[in-house]
């Protein structure tokens, strides 16, 4: 049986620092609700905008996909392991945690704020070297459809999670198109920029998130400004 949970913008939880604007899906950080911490394998889901010329000093992840979606400006990221690169819309990035991995995320405009999307997904096995991969998607984004922008199983996936029953997909849908949405047991619909309705679920708008369980068809038309969503879709 089909099941809809309509998370709105300002029902989530918020960090709210002098350099940093975060809004968490989930339980994250500080913030905790038992009844909160996950819808599938998806695990945060968080909406960050971080201050021209600031940023995450370097801290420690350990077993976790995360995966980095800018929606505008750049994010410089380093790690550990050497990787260094300056993500921005259109570059879908992946950090797989494994054994241990130190890194930082710095937004190097002195006059811009970056707003990106930064969500993680546990992997099948723990214990994995860690690694980094990106890839650039732009053409996908600027077609309006909907892709792949990562995948555990998908040749065609923009990056590899080391995670076989999780996907993330994601679009710049134009104003008043409609889109079928893929499906597994569980789907997490988060309109980041934008507008829309969901059918089944009814009108969204930024920052508002649905999760069904069990689908039976779900479809996305964006509102007349058009709309950015992001979906994973998970066991």
């Amino acid at each position: 049986m089909t099941t809809i949970d309509i998370r709105r913008a300002d029902e989530r939880f918020a960090t709210k620092l002098d350099w940093l604007d975060s809004k968490h899906s989930f339980s994250f950080g500080p913030h905790y609700d038992a009844t909160n911490t996950h819808h599938g394998l998806l695990l945060v889901n968080n909406d960050d905008v971080v201050r021209a010329a600031t940023g995450f000093g370097t801290h420690h992840h350990r077993d976790m996909e995360i995966v980095t979606w800018v929606l505008s400006g750049e994010l410089e990221h380093r790690d550990s392991e050497g990787n260094h690169g300056i993500i921005y819309p259109g570059l879908a990035q992946r950090m797989s945690a494994g054994t241990g991995i130190m890194h930082s995320e710095h937004n190097p405009s002195r006059d811009t704020d970056v707003h990106f999307l930064q969500m993680w997904v546990r992997p099948d096995s723990v214990g994995i070297d860690p690694g980094y991969e990106q890839h650039d998607v732009g053409d996908e984004l600027d077609s309006g459809r909907l892709f792949r922008i990562a995948s555990g199983t998908s040749a065609e996936g923009a990056v590899h999670l080391h995670q076989a029953g999780a996907e993330l997909w994601g679009g710049r849908i134009r104003p008043g198109t409609q889109v079928d949405l893929p499906t597994d047991r569980h789907v997490h619909v988060f309109v980041a920029r934008g507008t829309g309705s969901l059918d089944p679920g009814g009108d969204l708008a930024t920052g508002d998130a649905v999760r069904v369980t069990d689908p039976e068809g779900l479809s996305f038309t964006a509102g007349p400004d058009g709309a950015e969503v992001s979906i994973w879709v998970t066991q």
